[in-house]
């Protein structure tokens, strides 16, 4: 229940790396480099593919998108830190948080599921090459993209509903770099159990289904592998398939400032140099560029 003798709050302060005023000046360097490291290795993928028509193929479909959400979840997080390191002023409206945790669940929410579509793409490719063009076509692959970024709408979409019924009039000070959900139910005065119960069950069962369609499709990529008799066909398929395991599939919602660093700057910095690294066909593209 709320307590009416406190007021109402519908701004808050971000706190994250306040604590350490001697190191704005390196921080904001580091993370000011691989912001820009991040937006050109992403988006320059993401150019080339949509460049490159005879990249048009599910595959690198399947490369741009993920890429592409990550320069999406870099632009929702790293100007607004960046701006904080050196301003007096660390405040941010309820509205500004609803609507960068709208945009990061949503990016985030679909690349889970573009992890899963990319999963079966390569199983596709690896265990049933013969039906491949079949089955793989474009109408499909534009189907389940969309499907991925529907989903992650619906689930922000709820949150979000979720959050106007709690009331914030206690502390407003936000120990994070960025506008994350839990410490948003930290701060209310209203029993924050109902969207905790939504946001466990729709964050348990997506990781579920995200990493149980990974490994299974993985699972059968690896028996096709190991019958395969070419030695060479079998590092093609290990290359191919060694970009996935990235740590996209262990993000949990409740991260410190540590974990939080690698989930939303580290991981989308290297992501695209990964994919681009161990596959020929993205550098021989480069090279052209």
């Amino acid at each position: 229940m709320a307590k009416e003798n406190h007021t109402v709050k519908h701004e808050f302060i971000l706190t994250g790396f306040a604590d350490y005023p001697e190191l704005k000046t390196l921080l904001f360097v580091v993370f000011f480099a691989m912001y820009l490291i991040t937006m050109v290795g992403n988006l320059g993928l993401v150019i080339l593919i949509s460049k490159k028509h005879h990249l048009f193929t599910p595959m690198y479909t399947f490369l741009g998108n993920p890429a592409l959400v990550d320069s999406c979840c870099a632009c929702a997080i790293t100007p607004k830190m960046l701006r904080n390191f050196f301003s007096e002023n660390r405040t941010v409206s309820l509205y500004e948080c609803m609507a960068q945790f709208y945009y990061l669940c949503t990016v985030e929410t679909a690349d889970c599921f573009l992890l899963v579509v990319m999963a079966y793409d390569h199983y596709m490719a690896i265990c049933s090459p013969l039906q491949y063009h079949t089955r793989m076509s474009k109408e499909l692959c534009i189907q389940m993209t969309t499907g991925a970024y529907i989903a992650g709408n619906l689930r922000s979409m709820i949150h979000i509903g979720l959050l106007f019924r709690l009331v914030f009039c206690g502390s407003n000070h936000i120990k994070h770099f960025y506008c994350d959900i839990l410490p948003l139910y930290r701060l209310s005065c209203v029993d924050p159990y109902v969207n905790e119960l939504v946001l466990f069950i729709f964050s348990g069962s997506i990781q579920v289904f995200t990493i149980g369609s990974v490994l299974i499709s993985y699972l059968y990529i690896l028996f096709t592998i190991f019958k395969m008799k070419s030695k060479e066909g079998r590092v093609k398929a290990f290359s191919s398939c060694a970009s996935h395991f990235l740590p996209n599939l262990l993000e949990e919602w409740d991260k410190d400032i540590p974990a939080a660093i690698v989930f939303t700057e580290v991981v989308p910095l290297l992501n695209p140099f990964i994919c681009s690294l161990r596959n020929k066909e993205v550098i021989i593209n480069w090279r052209d560029v």
